[in-house]
């Protein structure tokens, strides 16, 4: 069966962002006055939890707390380096991830385009607005905002309804194998992964499709066309 559907996730997927960790790292110990410690990979690291999207500054804080006591920097107003932190974000200064304008085309020539972010509303809307394709969606759904997140199954359910299509219709194209690639499995979708990281071995999962660059959709749209 063809796909008349498409669902992307948005981070890492369709973007990224144009500031560099490292001037959003900086930025925050300048916004809460405090002498820098530590590296940018040191807080990703230490953000060992998924985001969470109802208490970003607690979220960002306990990271920040981590990397002090780390580099023996303690205590340490974590709350402060953590607002500014999302003081520095400029959350709508975003890129396309390379081929991703090639792949929300061929989707839209294909059928129905739809985005499933766990993003909430007030910071995914900047982003899509930012990008030269963000008004090709019909449906966007921002888990973030809801208590079940991807990889439950129910963004994506609610997704494929506000498009009308069933999971068998429809691909989904992420960059992460523990959310985008076990959820819409778990929904019935078929998913392509992109990874962003040069990474190609999904295992143990099984995507139905491995990706370099988001531009191979194209391919894969022509082909379930002329198979259907």
């Amino acid at each position: 069966m063809s796909f008349t559907a498409v669902l992307f996730d948005v981070d890492g997927t369709l973007c990224e962002h144009a500031d560099s960790a490292a001037a959003v790292y900086r930025g925050a110990f300048e916004a809460a006055g405090i002498d820098r410690f530590g590296e940018p990979a040191g807080l990703w690291s230490a953000l060992e939890e998924p985001p969470d999207h109802d208490d970003p500054v607690g979220y960002f804080a306990r990271g920040f707390a981590r990397v002090a006591a780390q580099h023996g920097r303690t205590p340490v107003d974590a709350t402060a380096l953590a607002e500014g932190f999302l003081e520095t974000v400029d959350y709508s200064d975003v890129t396309p991830r390379p081929g991703a304008t090639t792949a929300v085309e061929a989707a839209a020539n294909a059928g129905t385009v739809g985005v499933v972010t766990n993003g909430p509303t007030s910071r995914q809307t900047g982003k899509l607005e930012a990008l030269p394709f963000g008004d090709a969606f019909d449906a966007v759904v921002c888990a973030g905002d809801r208590r079940r997140q991807k990889p439950n199954r129910d963004p994506f359910d609610r997704a494929l309804g506000a498009l009308g299509v069933r999971p068998e219709e429809a691909l989904y194209v992420g960059n992460s194998l523990e959310y985008d690639v076990a959820g819409a499995q778990n929904a019935g979708l078929a998913v392509a992964w992109c990874p962003t990281d040069g990474d190609c071995d999904p295992a143990p999962y099984r995507p139905d499709y491995v990706f370099e660059s988001l531009g191979e959709l194209r391919g894969v749209l022509d082909d379930e066309g002329a198979d259907g």
